[in-house]
């Protein structure tokens, strides 16, 4: 079969520059207004993000997660305590998260620090998910350890056999909130010349101030 060269695919970036007096004035605000614009766009599960994390002996690791809230201070996402990504957080809190919203030629690239929500917000999230997926956070109890489908599905139907309206939330799931201290904004331009404006948060004592820089591409 004959291989697809990717360096041959490429394409100009055509849009409305970004510039620094038209931001926000803090992060939050200014991804508001962009995923706002994802959202219009239409684009395929516009709230889907690339979290990274890495271990405490220095191992890196990427999965793509949902964001399911924001500010004005945080990201929040929900997943199992007892996850790869879980236990990375646990030994590093350090986190980066990536929205990548290529149709219009957009990016958001976030730097910050994942502590864990409160087991009352998370119970509150919980309650608003449909049944089956109450049912799924269960049956993969032991998230990232090895299974088999078979297993799995077993499992579920064991749960939903156990819980048919009703399902408790369990002690090892829940949320995280990602507190930014950097948020780039990058937008493509032509001759890839892209626009980079990055918010730094100027000290951790002063969580409202914030510099905008521009990177180079």
């Amino acid at each position: 079969m004959e291989q697809t060269d990717p360096a041959g695919l490429r394409r100009s970036y055509k849009d409305a520059p970004l510039d620094e007096r038209d931001l926000a004035p803090d992060p939050l605000s200014q991804f508001d207004t962009w995923f706002a614009d994802a959202v219009a766009a239409e684009l395929p599960e516009p709230n889907a993000m690339v979290l990274a994390t890495v271990t405490a002996d220095g191992t890196p690791t990427l999965r793509t997660v949902l964001l399911k809230g924001y500010g004005p201070e945080d990201f929040r996402f929900f997943t199992n305590h007892g996850s790869r990504k879980a236990r990375a957080i646990a030994e590093n809190p350090r986190v980066s998260l990536l929205f990548p919203w290529h149709p219009i030629r957009r990016q958001v690239i976030i730097e910050g620090i994942a502590e864990r929500l409160s087991r009352e917000a998370s119970a509150a999230y919980f309650r608003t998910r449909p049944h089956g997926s109450q049912l799924g956070a269960w049956a993969s109890e032991h998230q990232s350890a090895v299974i088999t489908r078979e297993e799995l599905e077993q499992r579920y139907a064991e749960l939903a056999r156990r819980w048919p309206d009703e399902v408790p939330l369990p002690d090892f799931w829940g949320g995280y909130r990602v507190v930014p201290t950097s948020v780039e904004f990058w937008q493509g331009r032509p001759d890839r010349l892209h626009d980079r404006l990055r918010y730094r948060r100027v000290h951790a004592d002063e969580p409202d101030k914030w510099v905008v820089e521009r990177l180079s591409p």
